[in-house]
């Protein structure tokens, strides 16, 4: 379970991984399914997001700790893109995870979610859960849940 004020939805279990492209800083696009074969957790998030900014250095934690066994998506939702989200990385000196972005809100829109939500994936790229609110991702609760895409 979540810690309290997060909500863990199973409802969209089993679903395929939506199809919308997220971009690199330099614009290069990709999907989710460019990382089928590894389990994915995909946080859509903002710099203006209060919740979204705190959680931000335990996905970098979590990221480094799971390395190649997790591909760890932060996909800002600044209609700015780039240009909010690099500065931000750069300062807080992330290095494990990337600043992806997707200015035209397909992933947020599209998914009908608030912000912070993190999605997770199956190696298949099959939806796991989801949790709207922020969470401690290097945290032993996050591990748990996150070992439910491996079996």
């Amino acid at each position: 379970m979540p810690p309290a004020g997060q909500r863990l939805d199973r409802s969209h279990k089993g679903e395929a991984a939506p199809d919308f492209a997220f971009a690199d800083p330099s614009g290069k696009r990709a999907t989710i399914a460019n990382y089928r074969g590894t389990p994915v957790l995909m946080n859509l998030w903002a710099t203006w997001c209060a919740p979204c900014v705190q959680e931000m250095p335990t996905l970098e934690a979590l990221a480094k700790r799971e390395g190649d066994g997790l591909k760890v998506l932060t996909i800002s939702q600044d209609m700015d893109g780039p240009a909010k989200v690099v500065p931000y990385f750069r300062q807080a000196g992330f290095a494990a995870i990337e600043p992806w972005s997707d200015p035209d809100l397909r992933f947020s829109v599209g998914l009908g979610a608030n912000l912070p939500t993190t999605i997770l994936y199956d190696e298949e790229g099959r939806e796991v859960w989801r949790i709207t609110g922020a969470i401690d991702w290097a945290g032993d609760e996050a591990k748990a849940l996150i070992g439910e895409a491996r079996g």
